[in-house]
């Protein structure tokens, strides 16, 4: 898919504007989401080759506590609501059932493993969607990507127009309550970041995003 597909919904611009004004605005819009996937691409590629060595002892770590693969790659939804495999550090162990977070919390809390505790409260887990970030099916600020099960969710994002967006590892409702927001406010935090896209709320985002993750605010 295009960066300059299903984007006619994306940030701030007004209906009501002035024809030109609204075309201005539009091409706006397209130019910045350009640019938003370009810096993507570089950031995940240098990201990726600065913490090999980080992210393989991790891998190594993951396995020697926990037998099983070092990985979790699970399909999610993405832009569009095309389905992709997520990956992400393994937290939980070996065959325990895929749910949400919201689901193992209530019913499976004992099935994560002692260093996925630790990994999963510094979001260190969520470091491997580096590699979903360079191919293009992830961001590094957008949506969280859903489960296939949480129609709740899908169908509340499709309706606002959410699906337009590329899924992120970090979002506006990431530093605004994460895992502790009920649906319909992650979802309404969602449909916010897609009116006010802009370089300047990514920017602030990635900055409430270093102070969350300090402070372990909404991690699960």
């Amino acid at each position: 898919m295009s960066d300059t597909s299903q984007t006619g919904n994306v940030g701030s611009c007004s209906p009501t504007l002035h024809e030109s004004l609204s075309t201005w605005c539009a091409y706006s819009m397209l130019s910045y989401y350009t640019f938003k996937r370009a810096l993507d691409i570089v950031y995940s590629s240098v990201l990726l080759v600065v913490l090999a060595a980080p992210l393989l002892l991790l891998a190594w770590a993951i396995k020697r506590y926990d037998r099983g693969p070092a990985l979790f790659w699970q399909l999610r939804v993405g832009r569009g609501r095309r389905l992709f495999r997520m990956a992400k550090f393994r937290t939980m162990k070996v065959g325990t059932v895929e749910v949400s977070t919201e689901e193992m919390q209530a019913h499976c809390a004992s099935c994560v493993t002692g260093i996925g505790a630790k990994l999963r409260s510094t979001s260190v887990d969520e470091l491997p969607q580096l590699w979903n970030v360079l191919l293009g099916e992830m961001s590094f600020i957008g949506p969280r990507p859903a489960l296939q099960t949480q129609t709740d969710v899908n169908e509340l994002r499709e309706e606002k127009g959410v699906h337009a967006l590329r899924p992120g590892i970090t979002g506006l409702a990431q530093i605004s309550g994460r895992d502790d927001l009920a649906t319909d406010a992650k979802v309404a935090y969602d449909a916010e970041y897609l009116r006010t896209l802009s370089f300047w709320t990514d920017l602030r985002i990635l900055g409430g995003t270093v102070t969350a993750v300090l402070k372990r605010r909404g991690a699960k």
